[in-house]
């Protein structure tokens, strides 16, 4: 059986990438996902922000005491040193040297010099790709969205000019038209999409009366979302597609490659089953395949993407009525008591 596919320009072994993570922080993980038999791994974002936060905290530190006595000025120096990316890159050479599969740098930054300056250094580090991990928190109220989306523009170009590797954007579903903006992204310059990214978000515990960050795992019905737009995107962009949320099994894989996906990023289900998950989701994709007789992904890749699939209202809302129509099926599913 062959599972071999292309993704960013990298010939992968097979669809099965693990995506940006705590995870793979780990050196020892990094190498059982690679025993596991897992073609590419994405390493945890660079987040410019978090490296801002933890300079402005060391400068805290450093300077809390400087106005208790004249004397106490000169137990630090008034010039603080800036980590920056340095930390990050180094650990990112130690996980590069400790693999042999395609590993992927993740980035987010703030000021567009940065994300030039940081995605050139990540390819000096040894990164094979570069995934810009996009989202934004609006936080005033006479911003347009559509500055937002020519600023996010202006970076893909910039990093395309920067750096020779391959380049893809990874995207939160809330664009007014993701369609409209995968395909100017793709004018561009980007090379692949990774649909979509979860962001972090906020809960309140109302028995404290507080904020509380849980761990946002993604669950497996939420791969529904992504199905939609891999499917609809099939064959009218030439950038590559990555499937995100919701993949957790050989099944899940399948439907993603089946409406079109080059590729899919899982993690949550490691973090649920351990390693040893990719092995055993390469052994159903195994099965299925031979038991419809494909001898590679090729054979079955985008069969149900919109282009292809027979029912011309599958990828769209008219089916939402189609569904209600036939209420009375989820009555016989679901019985009301």
């Amino acid at each position: 059986m062959n599972f071999e596919t292309k993704y960013l320009g990298l010939t992968l072994k097979n669809p099965i990438i693990v995506g940006a993570s705590n995870l793979v922080t780990d050196i020892n993980m990094l190498k059982k996902l690679e025993e596991a038999g897992v073609a590419a791994i994405v390493y945890k974002s660079l987040f410019e922000e978090q490296i801002n936060l933890e300079n402005l905290r060391l400068e805290e530190e450093l300077t809390q005491y400087d106005d208790r006595h004249a004397e106490m000025g000169s137990f630090f120096s008034s010039d603080v040193y800036e980590a920056g990316p340095d930390e990050f890159l180094m650990h990112f050479k130690e996980a590069r040297k400790a693999i042999k599969i395609p590993l992927i740098a993740s980035l987010n930054a703030v000021y567009d010099d940065n994300w030039y300056e940081y995605a050139k250094k990540l390819e000096e580090a040894g990164a094979d790709a570069i995934e810009l991990n996009f989202y934004n928190n609006p936080r005033e109220f006479d911003l347009e969205g559509r500055a937002i989306i020519l600023e996010e523009l202006d970076v893909i170009k910039g990093v395309k000019n920067a750096v020779k590797i391959p380049v893809s954007v990874k995207l939160s579903p809330y664009y007014t038209n993701i369609l409209y903006t995968v395909k100017e992204m793709e004018r561009a310059g980007a090379d692949g999409f990774i649909l979509f990214n979860r962001l972090f978000q906020p809960d309140i515990d109302i028995d404290k009366e507080e904020m509380h960050f849980p761990y946002n795992l993604s669950q497996q019905q939420d791969n529904r979302l992504p199905l939609r737009y891999v499917g609809i995107l099939y064959d009218n962009i030439k950038a590559d597609v990555c499937a995100n949320s919701g993949i957790f099994n050989g099944e899940d894989v399948v439907k993603m490659l089946l409406a079109g996906a080059n590729v899919v990023q899982v993690v949550s289900t490691i973090y649920k089953h351990g390693p040893q998950q990719i092995t055993k989701i390469l052994e159903d994709m195994e099965i299925w395949m031979a038991n419809k007789q494909y001898a590679t992904i090729e054979d079955f890749r985008g069969h149900l993407s919109k282009k292809n699939v027979k029912d011309p209202y599958a990828y769209r809302r008219a089916q939402y009525v189609d569904i209600l129509m036939k209420s009375a099926e989820i009555f016989k599913q679901y019985p009301v008591i």
